[in-house]
């Protein structure tokens, strides 16, 4: 109807992922390292302090892909950009919440959440979370956005760092 205005609503999700060997003392400090996100998260190339400072709120990171496609046998390269800001960092609890500020891939809102916490059974291995809160994505339907973007993104993550801490060991 004429004079209707449509709201939309937040996207809201969250992964999981559990690790079986390593800690979460062993795995927090690699998440908590908030400009080395590159190291982990196999579609970051760049990632890079760019304000305030390390492992305290306010802290503000750049992170880039770089991506090339082709269209009509012609190789077209784009580079996705976020700068993130470091909202709250907790040793103790072993999380972290940060915010995207600005970016060119289309996010007007975006706040997510990482915990590292022990496997339930008290054991060995541990569970990250990843979870957010956002404006829907122009182009992006949400169930793609979780699959391909969060849970994959956090599969990836969770595997490379096992790698890291267990090739170490």
């Amino acid at each position: 109807m004429a004079g209707e205005t449509v709201t939309q609503t937040k996207w809201e999700g969250k992964a999981c992922v559990e690790l079986a060997i390593p800690t979460a003392q062993e795995v927090w400090p690699l998440v908590e390292d908030f400009c080395n996100l590159h190291k982990w998260l196999p579609i970051v190339d760049t990632c890079y302090q760019v304000d305030g400072i390390l492992g305290q709120p306010g802290l503000v990171r750049y992170c880039a892909s770089t991506i090339t496609s082709s269209f009509n046998s012609n190789e077209e390269t784009m580079t996705r950009w976020v700068k993130e800001k470091l909202l709250m960092i907790d040793p103790i609890r072993r999380c972290l919440r940060y915010e995207v500020i600005d970016n060119n891939i289309g996010m007007k809102f975006y706040v997510a959440k990482l915990i590292v916490s022990p496997n339930d059974d008290g054991k060995n291995g541990c569970k990250i979370e990843w979870s957010f809160v956002c404006d829907p994505i122009e182009g992006l339907r949400f169930e793609d956005f979780l699959h391909n973007t969060i849970e994959t993104g956090l599969q990836s993550m969770a595997k490379k760092m096992e790698d890291a801490l267990l090739s170490s060991r």
